[in-house]
């Protein structure tokens, strides 16, 4: 898979109709932080490097917006202390998506 491919496939993915600030600022982490540098051999090979991406993504790599915590870390603090997030949903209110 060339990376052209792969930025056509997270472009068509990205232009679903979601329009959201949130989601937008990850697909740009997502590209320059793994795709742009990765040479992909196929599209198993870029499953791969990108489940490791999220993993890291979630659960190793600070956030500024987060106060340099790392999603997960907000995530289980607040399914735990069972507070409404930011957005107004209940924590695990995203397992339905």
């Amino acid at each position: 898979m060339t990376r052209r491919n792969l930025a056509n496939l997270l472009a068509a993915i990205y232009s679903c109709g979601i329009d959201n600030i949130f989601i937008e600022r990850l697909w740009r982490s997502v590209k320059y932080e793994e795709v742009y540098l990765k040479d992909y051999v196929d599209v198993l090979d870029a499953l791969r490097n990108l489940k490791t991406y999220f993993s890291f993504y979630n659960h190793e790599r600070p956030h500024q917006a987060l106060g340099y915590q790392t999603p997960a870390m907000v995530h289980y603090r607040l399914r735990k202390s069972k507070k409404p997030t930011m957005l107004g949903l209940k924590p695990g209110a995203d397992r339905h998506l």
